[in-house]
């Protein structure tokens, strides 16, 4: 998938949505990009809280040190297996939810690609399956774990989130190490739960899904 999602609720709404026990003083961003400010749900001694930290996990490879060049972001679990990985993903005190209304890929030509994005009818405000944790390059950091997209997200992205309805929360954020593998490779949510918003706003407009911007008069749906 694309480094773009976005979050159209309030704190109030997701804070009753997750069961929140604790919120802190949190805003909600009109989009999140790989290091800009995103909000994640953990549970911390029986409690959820919600919590603003910013997505995209520090990436240097041996290259870019032998070049002097900064840690990178890397937002997106793709590959169980990396070594960046390794360590977090059989650990349940590093994953999270990751409260989600749209993500977005790019369509149209080099230069001129616009925004679609991509929602889910059944819940509207829905958990990607995320990682967390703190890091001495960029502080508190999350992650979302991909999968192969559906039939609808196929022709703009061959990956997609990886979605959790309200019933598989616990066994996310508890579960073993095979639970992580089978949310990862298992089927994706179908095509017919999903609506997409073709816009006409460009790519790095930093512009939200917003109805008046949407492509004729109705949302495009399969």
């Amino acid at each position: 998938m694309s480094r773009l999602f976005a979050v159209t609720r309030t704190v109030e709404e997701m804070a009753k949505h997750f069961a929140v026990d604790v919120s802190s003083s949190v805003s909600v961003p009109s989009e999140t990009v790989e290091g800009s400010p995103g909000l994640i749900v953990v549970e911390k001694d029986g409690l959820r809280l919600l919590k603003s930290v910013s997505w995209g996990f520090s990436r240097q490879t041996r290259e870019m040190q032998l070049n002097g060049e900064p840690p990178g972001r890397i937002g997106l679990v793709a590959d169980l297996t990396n070594p960046l990985w390794v360590r977090i993903v059989v650990d349940p005190r590093y994953r999270c939810l990751i409260p989600i209304t749209h993500f977005a890929n790019p369509d149209g030509p080099k230069g001129r690609k616009t925004r679609v994005w991509f929602s889910n009818t059944k819940e509207p405000l829905i958990a990607w399956a995320g990682f967390c944790r703190n890091t001495l390059e960029f502080g508190p950091v999350f992650a979302g774990m991909t999968m192969t997209a559906n039939e609808l997200v196929r022709p703009f992205n061959d990956r997609m989130p990886v979605l959790l309805k309200k019933a598989e929360w616990d066994l996310w954020l508890h579960g073993s190490i095979k639970d992580v593998i089978a949310f990862q490779f298992r089927e994706p949510l179908p095509s017919d739960e999903f609506e997409m918003l073709q816009t006409r706003d460009l790519w790095r407009s930093g512009l939200p899904p917003r109805q008046k911007s949407f492509l004729g008069s109705k949302a495009m749906s399969i």
